[in-house]
Formats: structure tokens, sequence, C-alpha cells
């Protein structure tokens, strides 16, 4: 077993989502939602096969279509048991910095709603880090910061106020130093594996449309910086999923 814990794999995404999900039996996915539509698909494939969960969130690039009413339909998704966290969430002032306030707006009411229902939030930061970090210290939720980017420095603050560091294929890209001196020093407890598929697939599979089992290589790459063997590895950012998520890894085949 391996377990992806940020992933967006629907019926969008994948044409051929009847083949992925089959390729997948032997991983366990934290499945994200980012609008309306994708957290209904990621709520209905949760309660479909067993090893697919749930994170829902409204992600910022979606900010001028949500209202109060769809934090309610939100807030019904978290009394499934099958949703896990809420997410993807954040803030990101790469494409868009007209509307920061309106972001940071939406990224409180969300971890409102995590703190209210004992939720773990999946966080997308981009070119936001400072503001992701202090509206994270402010409201004391548990954190995976998805797809860090960041710098050492950062990822040790982050992980001082009981936050997690999502770690995916980027680690294996030739460009990847910061990230590699991230995997290296923060201690191991406090890492997630995850793909972020369909996108950034690891080397060697690298522009292809990523899935889940890709994580071998991720695994691989952590294990050489690690100096550890990988099935070391493995089971601890495994059981790092399990303990943060709340989830019955033990219920699925661990080889």
């Amino acid at each position: 077993m391996i377990i992806d814990t940020h992933a967006h794999i629907n019926k969008l995404e994948y044409e051929n989502i009847e083949e992925i999900i089959n390729k997948l039996e032997k991983c366990l996915i934290i499945n994200n939602g980012i609008n309306e539509e994708t957290n209904e698909l990621v709520v209905e494939m949760a309660e479909k096969f067993s090893n697919f969960y749930a994170a829902v969130g409204y992600h910022p690039e979606n900010i001028d279509e949500i209202n109060d009413k769809d934090l309610k339909i939100l807030e019904k998704y978290l009394k499934n048991p099958k949703v896990v966290a809420i997410g993807e969430i954040g803030l990101d002032y790469h494409w868009r910095t007209d509307n920061k306030e309106k972001q940071r707006e939406l990224f409180i009411k969300q971890l409102k709603l995590a703190k209210k229902y004992n939720k773990p939030v999946i966080v997308h930061s981009r070119d936001a880090i400072q503001d992701t970090f202090e509206i994270i210290s402010q409201y004391n939720v548990k954190a995976d910061i998805h797809c860090f980017s960041s710098s050492l420095e950062m990822a040790e603050r982050f992980v001082k106020i009981g936050c997690l560091i999502g770690v995916g294929g980027a680690i294996t890209f030739k460009n990847s130093k910061k990230l590699i001196e991230v995997a290296k020093n923060v201690d191991l407890s406090k890492i997630l594996l995850e793909t972020d598929s369909p996108y950034l697939a690891p080397e060697p599979v690298r522009g292809t449309k990523n899935d889940s089992t890709n994580l071998k290589y991720v695994v691989t790459k952590l294990a050489e910086i690690r100096n550890l063997d990988e099935l070391t590895i493995l089971n601890k950012l495994n059981n790092n999923a399990i303990e943060f998520f709340g989830i019955k890894g033990e219920e699925y085949d661990t080889k």
C-alpha cells in the first residue's frame, strides 16, 4: 500500500477514469475537490470506493464563484465519515493580486469550519507563503502544506506550529534544490507523500499524466536523500498520513 495524500482523480481530469481507478486498487488516496462540481465528485468516489477518501474545499482560483450557500454545502459534506479534510484551500497570489483580501476571507472561513468539525486542512500556497503562515498561526488547525516549494527555514516555522509538509514529484526535478534541502532536514514524521495528480509527474515519467502509482519514484528519491531504505520511508510516511487524517490504513495490503 502507498498513501497519496493529495490527488485530483475524477472524470473531469481523466478520460479513462475507470481504468485509472482499477490501476489504483493498491493505493489509498485522499482525493481533493476545488469547487462545487469536484467536491461532489470526490465525495461520490469516496462513498463508492473503499480506498478513496475525500477532501472538500474551495480553491482560491474559484473565489468569484463562492458564496455563503456554498459554505453551507461544504459544511454538510464535513459530516460524512469518508470526508477526512478540508482541501484544497488557501492563497494564490501568482495569477491575481487584486483580490488578496477576498482570498484571505475565504481561507479563514474554511479554517473556522475545520476547527468546528475537527478536520485537518490541505493548504495551497503560491507566492503567498508569509500570509499563509500568519493565518494558519492564528487559527491553530492541523494543516498539510501541499506541494511545498518554499525554504527550509519556512518549512521549519510551519512544522513548529504543528503543520506537515507535502512532498511529491517535484523533488525528482533537476531544479528542486530547495525542496531537497527541506526533505533532507525536516523530521520524517512531518512529511506527507502526495502526487497532485494528474499534475507534477516525477522523473522518469515527467510530462505524462500523473497518478498515485508514481509515488514509488518519490519514495526512491526520499530514500536516497535520507540515506534510508525505501520500505522504512514508505512505512513512516504512510503512518504519518494515517495519523494525520485519521484513516484506517491497516485495512489495506501493505505490500
